[in-house]
């Protein structure tokens, strides 16, 4: 994934100019990524980045016109046009570099420049003038950076991989990670799976002037959460007049827009909403082995009615005949973050990128505008694990089970940094990744909806039928908009709920005690058309028949029982009941599975002679072995 790497540190210089190359090394997954470096020996400061193509961050490293200030950066950040002009004003030329006018901000205004950033970034900024270093990332901590710290050292790096290469005494699993991972399916508050690995927490701005480090923050989510609320009729039209405003800075870009459309109500917004900029804009919509789940039909009627072109990019019989190879480069490039149960989203990421290097998606606006939630526990079989681990569970669930905090709050600053990274990662290993809904003049409103609009989908509807009738004539996946009326609207978003229910069952949640029952559940739902129609992905069901051969290897490996992790003999019965089809365990699959690649590729995965040519992991070898 794209991101930059480096040391602090007054350690010899030929060994931090080292130490970054690995680290880069270990980032440089695809042929259309670029890297570089920027050494300050005096100051003690070894970096450097790893960056696609024609992206943001593509032309590095960052000067001002003196050239004693350099930015190093990954991400994204959208220009406001007040702070175009007053940059202008102040005689600064902006240029044709994207990203230079970072530098600028922060040589008119300090620190604090990082504050009026908007997007999903991370850098690191040297001031020669005082011989001061910042290290920051934005507000959600969306764009990670991992980070080490000694007496002697900080190391830092967007993924944790690069960490691990250069220092080899990293290379052990973090228990209460592990255990967090197996309570909700993902680490929080700064936890990683592996020891000493912390994240930098979001809105950081730490700043390094020789030895000392200051460690701050330059925004908290109190100052929004402190806003009075609006009337449910002024924040309904404040709120169609902000996504309005904000929209075409998402669509600004020198390459085709790629629209991530589906049929649900945030991409139908973008949609009834679109900027003229849009008019090049292409959409896809991602599907499974078949073109015809009801996100698909419905995509392409939305995209028509735009006089947008559309295409269907689905699950080909390569996905389950390469499937080691994606599930290895999944854990590989998110180190972990996206369990086997991700493999898909590279692969279709690869897709889009042949598309459009920009993909634009309405992700993210259920959990902000309307409360949508998939945080939770996962609910693995306790006899899964041993008595320790089991322990560790208990106590993370306990933990984790008070209060949320403020609705937005838990979304922007919690579920989406923690619970949905996996994904992100995933999908800007190939993308660069846009989504309206956290911009933060949006996040700021959201604050101010009134209680009776917070879990309603009354804004989203509004938004559509005020700004195109076309759009709000067809129906989305859950039964809202179209041009049914009353009873029958009514009856259509009920069948749309009990559908998709259905569907998650067979595909997801199926339950143990139905599990005896679960061909003839599947010979109803198909002969009802109900088999497919919301769910593209269907990793229960692969998992016990085109996957099974795959699933069976790892679980019976001598290296997967030996785990510290694992009750060994509820292992092999357990990918037998699965197998067969006397249990679903389908999510206790995923987290063997995942912890198996991550022990193999990231814990024993480096070599430790130290030598650049061993940067190369196995799953990108096996991938170009295929390729050819």
């Amino acid at each position: 994934m794209p991101g930059i790497a480096g040391i602090i540190s007054l350690k010899s210089a030929d060994e931090c100019q080292r130490s970054v190359r690995c680290m880069l090394g270990s980032m440089e997954h695809e042929r259309f990524y670029a890297s570089g470096t920027h050494f300050e020996p005096g100051i003690g400061v070894y970096a450097g980045w790893v960056t696609m193509d024609g992206s943001f961050a593509a032309s590095q490293a960052f000067f001002n016109e003196e050239r004693n200030i350099v930015l190093i950066f990954s991400g994204e950040c959208f220009l406001d046009a007040e702070i175009g002009t007053h940059l202008k004003q102040k005689g600064h030329n902006l240029g044709k570099n994207k990203a230079e006018w970072l530098v600028h901000l922060y040589e008119e205004e300090g620190d604090r420049f990082v504050a009026r950033l908007n997007g999903f970034f991370a850098g690191l900024l040297v001031d020669r003038r005082t011989g001061r270093v910042v290290l920051f990332n934005d507000r959600y901590g969306l764009d990670r950076l991992y980070v080490n710290e000694s007496a002697e050292a900080v190391y830092f790096a967007s993924e944790a991989k690069a960490l691990l290469r250069v220092l080899p005494k990293l290379r052990e699993f973090d228990t209460e990670g592990v255990a967090q991972l197996l309570t909700f399916g993902c680490t929080l508050e700064g936890r990683t799976l592996f020891r000493n690995v912390q994240l930098l927490p979001a809105a950081s701005l730490w700043s390094f002037e020789g030895r000392n480090c200051r460690r701050g923050n330059y925004f908290s989510a109190e100052s929004w959460e402190s806003q009075q609320p609006l009337s449910a009729e002024s924040f309904i039209s404040e709120f169609e007049r902000t996504f309005k405003r904000i929209l075409p800075r998402y669509f600004e870009s020198e390459s085709r827009i790629g629209i991530s459309l589906t049929a649900g109500l945030d991409t139908r917004m973008i949609m009834a909403c679109l900027p003229e900029e849009s008019k090049n804009a292409l959409c896809y919509t991602y599907s499974g082995q078949g073109a015809d789940t009801l996100d698909a039909r419905l995509a392409a009627r939305v995209a028509a009615a735009c006089d947008l072109e559309h295409t269907i990019l689905g699950i080909r019989p390569d996905f389950f005949s390469n499937f080691p190879v994606h599930a290895d480069r999944t854990i590989y490039i998110t180190d972990g973050c996206f369990g086997i149960s991700g493999a898909h989203e590279i692969y279709m990421s690869e897709q889009a990128r042949r598309l459009s290097p920009v993909r634009l998606t309405g992700v993210f606006g259920g959990e902000v505008l309307r409360g949508v939630s998939t945080f939770k526990r996962l609910g693995l079989c306790p006899q899964l694990v041993n008595s320790q681990i089991r322990s560790s569970m208990r106590s993370v669930a306990e933990r984790f089970h008070s209060t949320k905090g403020h609705p937005v709050t838990f979304a922007a600053f919690k579920e989406i940094p923690w619970n949905l990274s996996g994904s992100i990662m995933a999908c800007r290993s190939q993308l660069s990744f846009r989504s309206p809904y956290l911009d933060n003049e949006l996040i700021a409103l959201a604050y101010r909806a009134p209680d009776c609009i917070r879990r309603s989908v009354v804004s989203a509807v509004r938004v559509v039928t005020n700004n195109s009738q076309s759009m709000a004539d067809i129906p989305t996946d859950m039964g809202y908009l179209g041009k049914a009326s009353g009873l029958s609207a009514r009856w259509g978003r009920i069948s749309s709920k009990v559908t998709f229910k259905l569907d998650y069952l067979n595909n997801e949640g199926f339950p143990h005690w139905l599990s005896p029952l679960d061909s003839m559940f599947a010979r109803l739902t198909a002969a009802g058309k109900i088999l497919g129609l919301h769910k593209h992905l269907h990793y229960r069901n692969w998992f016990r028949h085109e996957l099974a051969p795959y699933v069976n290897e790892v679980l019976t490996d001598p290296c997967t029982l030996r785990s510290p992790f694992w009750d060994f003999q509820f292992l092999k019965q357990m990918a037998v009941d699965h197998a067969c089809g006397r249990r679903n365990y389908a999510l206790e699959i995923n987290a063997v599975l995942t912890l198996e690649a991550v022990e193999r590729l990231l814990v024993r995965g480096f070599p430790n002679n130290g030598e650049e040519s061993d940067l190369e992991p196995a799953p990108f070898r096996a991938e170009r072995r295929v390729a050819s």
